[in-house]
């Protein structure tokens, strides 16, 4: 089952613009290897589900996995083929709003080799372009 809000405050809401780069959530803070967005986008509850279950696989056997994205948006859409002028459609799929610099997934227990294959299954799945990141030192 996909991921959506249990209960919203409006069920559908407005388009919105993508603008600036992450300020929060942009480095790998509670596994060791992450995978961090590189330009701004949607990414689909359904992409994430896809992206679970890839991930999940990978670190089966004494990894831990870390989702840190969750799609909040409500995306409308109205059937094909239908006139102008009856109001806005009805709620397509829940989507979460991604900015450059997203971490949005995180593995922890597993060998560099393994989390960087698994990754890249992941970031072809993804609608935005995505690059490896791994944790800073701690001094």
């Amino acid at each position: 089952m996909a991921m959506m809000p249990k209960r919203v405050k409006y069920r559908k809401s407005q388009k919105g613009r993508v603008k600036g780069n992450a300020t929060r959530g942009n480095y790998v803070a509670f596994g060791e290897y992450g995978l961090q967005s590189l330009e701004p986008g949607r990414v689909s509850a359904e992409v994430l589900e896809a992206s679970r279950m890839v991930l999940s696989r990978a670190v089966r056997g004494g990894g831990k996995l870390y989702i840190r994205v969750f799609p909040h948006k409500s995306i409308t859409s109205i059937p094909a083929e239908t006139r102008m002028g009856k109001g806005k459609g009805e709620v397509d799929y829940w989507a979460a709003i991604v900015k450059p610099g997203t971490v949005l997934f995180e593995v922890a227990g597993i060998p560099e080799s393994r989390a960087r294959a698994a990754f890249a299954r992941v970031a072809y799945k993804m609608p935005v372009t995505c690059r490896f990141v791994s944790r800073r030192p701690t001094l």
